[in-house]
């Protein structure tokens, strides 16, 4: 499963309001977002592979386990 094309078109950066494109993430940036949500999926492994980069200021989104995690707080730099 794979974030909704509908809820992709609705999103937006929570910086700077502009849209959100899709990328694929490094092995290590996927290594660390999914270290780092491990112990919030108890008993399964979050699925780590793609995040959402704002078209404007760069910053990327993970997804986790097909879940925009779109907090400020988890956005990073760079793919």
């Amino acid at each position: 499963m794979a974030v909704d094309q509908e809820l992709l078109e609705i999103l937006a950066c929570p910086i700077c309001k502009e849209e959100v494109k899709l990328i694929p993430l490094t092995d290590q940036r996927r290594t660390v977002v999914r270290d780092k949500y491990r112990e919030k999926f108890r008993g399964e492994e979050p699925v780590v592979e793609q995040g959402l980069q704002c078209v404007k200021c760069r910053r990327v989104y993970p997804v986790v386990s097909d879940i925009p995690v779109m907090l400020v707080d988890e956005a990073f730099d760079d793919a």
